[in-house]
C-alpha cells in the first residue's frame, strides 16, 4: 500500500498534467470503487469541475475542485494514471475522468480495494485523522504526551491513522530502527528523549522518502528508489547497517516487522 511519500510524489507528479482542466466525463468500471455518493450523483456532480489544486492529506490523495473535493485512497492496488482521451480502457480500469485538453484520469486497480468521495465536506471522511507527521502540529513535545496518554505497542500505535497520519509498515518500521526503538515496546514506557529521537526519525525517513520519490517494492507503484536504501525493511537475514547484526522479522500485530535485535534491543 502506497504510504505517506508515495502518496506525495503522485501528487506532485499528477499535479502539472491536472490544474486547470475540467472534468467533461466520468465513465465509471467498477460501482464499488465509490464510497459516495451513487454513481448516478457522482456523474451529474463531476461534470464541469474545474480542478483548482492537487494536495495529499495522510495516504488521501485530494483533487480540489470548483465545488467539491475529490478524495482518493489507493489501498493495495490503486494507480492514477495520465492518459489520451482516445487511448481505450484498460483491464483494471475502474474509473476514468475524461478531462479537457485531450486528457483522462484513471484510476487502475487491480485488486479493488481503493475507494473515491466526492463531496463537499471533505472532513467527514478525513476528520478523525490524527496530525500529519510533517506538519508543524507534530512536535516532540506532543508525540511524548500522546505516546504517555496510551498503552499500546509502538509499532500498531504509529500504524493507528487516528494516532498519527501517513505512515505505513515500511516507514514505521525504519523510524524505529533509527531511534532505536522495539516496535513492542509500550507507548508510554518511552521517554522524554527517546520521545525525541522518534521524532525526528519518522520525519527524516519520510523525508528521505519523498526526496527519492518514495518506495518501489509493490509492482503496482513505480518510480522510487527509497528501497535501495532501506535499514531494516525486506532485509531478513542481511546484516545491520549500524551493527552488522542480522535483522530479524516478526509478526506485530499481524504485520511482518523488521528490526535490528542489537540496536533495537526491548527494554
Amino acid at each position: 500500500m502506497p504510504e505517506l511519500p508515495e502518496v506525495e510524489t503522485i501528487a506532485r507528479n499528477l499535479r502539472p498534467h491536472l490544474l486547470g482542466r475540467k472534468i467533461q466525463d466520468a465513465d465509471l468500471h467498477w460501482t464499488r470503487t465509490l464510497a459516495a455518493p451513487s454513481p448516478r450523483k457522482f456523474k451529474e456532480q463531476i461534470k464541469g469541475q474545474k480542478i483548482e489544486e492537487v494536495s495529499r492529506r495522510a495516504k488521501f490523495l485530494i483533487l480540489h475542485l470548483s465545488t467539491f473535493d475529490l478524495l482518493i485512497h489507493l489501498r493495495m492496488s490503486g494507480d492514477l494514471l495520465i492518459r489520451n482521451s482516445t487511448t481505450e480502457p484498460q483491464l483494471h480500469d475502474r474509473l476514468i475522468l475524461k478531462l479537457s485538453g485531450g486528457k483522462s484520469l484513471v484510476f487502475n486497480d487491480t485488486r479493488k480495494f481503493g475507494r473515491i468521495w466526492l463531496t463537499d465536506k471533505p472532513q467527514q471522511v478525513l476528520g478523525n485523522l490524527g496530525p500529519e507527521p510533517l506538519g508543524t502540529h507534530f512536535t516532540p513535545e506532543w508525540l511524548h504526551t500522546a505516546l504517555h496518554a496510551k498503552r499500546r505497542q509502538l509499532k500498531p500505535l504509529l500504524l493507528d491513522q487516528t494516532f498519527l497520519a501517513g505512515l505505513g509498515n515500511i516507514y514505521t518500521d525504519e523510524a524505529l530502527h533509527r531511534a532505536k526503538l522495539h516496535p513492542l515496546r509500550l507507548s508510554n514506557s518511552v521517554s522524554k528523549e527517546e520521545a525525541r529521537a522518534l521524532h525526528e526519525a519518522i520525519r527524516r525517513v519520510l523525508r528521505e522518502g519523498i526526496r527519492r520519490n518514495g518506495a518501489s517494492i509493490d509492482w503496482v507503484y513505480r518510480g522510487g528508489e527509497f528501497q535501495n536504501h532501506f535499514r531494516v525493511y525486506d532485509r531478513e537475514g542481511k546484516p545491520c547497517k549500524v551493527c552488522g547484526t542480522p535483522i530479524q522479522k516478526m509478526i506485530v500485530g499481524q504485520r511482518g516487522t523488521h528490526i535490528c535485535p542489537k540496536c533495537q534491543a526491548f527494554k
